[in-house]
């Protein structure tokens, strides 16, 4: 029985660290894309690329959103993509390590 259960919360925070990972690398996708559009490099319309630009939009947005609240931007300079991934990065950390260790 406490093997099954050990098993069960590696298996939680390997999905909960993945999830994390997958996000983080969403963000980053977005910030590219952005200081990409930010430069003038943008593609010809298409519905397929406006389609992944509203995705990243819609999954990447909200979460920003809180950061920008507490920081605002310096200069045109927006820091609020990286405290987002450093936040996800110590939450990674305390759920994973709780769960395995806890």
């Amino acid at each position: 029985m406490m093997l099954v259960l050990a098993s069960a919360r590696t298996q939680i925070a390997d999905f909960l660290a993945t999830l994390i990972y997958v996000y983080t690398l969403l963000i980053i996708l977005y910030v590219v894309i952005q200081l990409l559009f930010s430069v003038g490099l943008r593609p010809p319309y298409s519905r397929t690329i406006d389609a992944i630009l509203g995705f990243l939009r819609d999954i990447c947005e909200p979460f920003l959103r809180v950061f920008r609240r507490v920081i605002p931007s310096f200069g045109g300079l927006d820091f609020s993509p990286i405290l987002a991934i450093f936040t996800l990065q110590i939450i990674n950390r305390i759920l994973v390590e709780g769960l395995i260790h806890g």
